[in-house]
This record gives C-alpha cells, sequence and structure tokens, in this order.
C-alpha cells in the first residue's frame, strides 16, 4: 500500500522531495488508512527507484552542502500506479485485528488477564475515535472522499467498543457466576 501512496502523491506533485511526501502523507492522516513509518516509507522510496518506477533529480544546493533528492514518476512508475490502483481498489478485505486472533483463544486465557487485554483495546479504540472526531472536526481540507473513510473508519471503531463492553460484561458475569480466573 505504501508504493501506492508514493506513486499516488507523485502523480498529484511531481517533483517533490521525500520529505514533502511525507508530510503529506502526515498531514492528511494516512496513518488511519496505512500503517507506516518513517523508516518504511523511505524504503519504498528507495525500492520504487530500485525498481526504476521514479526517477530521483539531484538538486545541488549552494548554501547547503547535502543535496536534495526530488523524485518523479517514469512511465513504468505510471503503469505501476495504475496497475496498484486496480489491485487495491478492486479488493475487499477483512478487517483484521490482532484482537480477533486473541480471542479465539479467550476461553483457554486466564479470565482476569484477560479482562485487561479487553481494557486495553477499550482504552486503545477510544483514542483512535477522539483522533478521528477531532480530524473530521477541524480539518476542513479533507478530500470527500478520504472525510468519508475517516467516517466509515470511525462508526467500525465505535461499534467495536460496544462489542469490547459486551466482552467485558461476559468475563465478569463468569467471574462472578464461577469464582474463575482461569
Amino acid at each position: 500500500m505504501i508504493p501506492l501512496l508514493i506513486l499516488g502523491l507523485l502523480k498529484e506533485k511531481p517533483g517533490s522531495y521525500g520529505y514533502e511526501l511525507l508530510a503529506i502523507m502526515n498531514e492528511r492522516h494516512y496513518k488511519f488508512v496505512v500503517n507506516y513509518t518513517k523508516g518504511s516509507f523511505y524504503y519504498n522510496i528507495q525500492q520504487l527507484e530500485e525498481k526504476r518506477m521514479i526517477q530521483r533529480i539531484v538538486e545541488e544546493r549552494e548554501a547547503e552542502s547535502r543535496e536534495k533528492n526530488k523524485y518523479i514518476l517514469t512511465d513504468l512508475g505510471v503503469e505501476e500506479f495504475n496497475r496498484l490502483m486496480t489491485k487495491y481498489g478492486s479488493k475487499t478485505d477483512y478487517i483484521n485485528l490482532s484482537f480477533y486472533s486473541a480471542m479465539l483463544f479467550e476461553g483457554a486465557y486466564d479470565k482476569e488477564k484477560m479482562k485487561e487485554l479487553v481494557l486495553v483495546q477499550i482504552k486503545q479504540t477510544e483514542k483512535k475515535i477522539a483522533l478521528l472526531e477531532d480530524t473530521l472536526k477541524n480539518r476542513a481540507d479533507l478530500m470527500k472522499n478520504f472525510r468519508r473513510m475517516l467516517e466509515n473508519s470511525l462508526s467500525h471503531h465505535k461499534v467495536n467498543v460496544d462489542w469490547f463492553h459486551g466482552i467485558l460484561k461476559e468475563i465478569d458475569t463468569e467471574i462472578t457466576e464461577n469464582g474463575l480466573s482461569h
């Protein structure tokens, strides 16, 4: 997914510096859609360059001894952008939370420890909800479709919080009724 972001941004803003692309991704809150780090971003820039999908344009600055690298799409990069748009645009993925894997074995795990895990999920999800709500409220410049994606994500997180509270209630009932901890 990171290559699609980089190629798409270079299609929008040819001749951008790497740090400019990363700044745009951060400003637009792409982290809500794609998991990336600064390191993974620059790794993907390097890979795209090695595969000749983007071309580096070295710009020497007289006042600075460092070179600045701008990037542009190559014809191969445009083809890859189109391929990735088709690939990801026609895919319907399940929502994967790592927590789902842990839930498969909830019955075999210590109830008090499971309760702690659910509380962590609630706290983390409520934090995501607050970030999404803040972004939606305070960022009038969001692209229409990205705003819709964030609203959809917000709805999913709210449903998950309700689900987590239901799990907590069930665990509490089991502990109370059975005097269980495992």
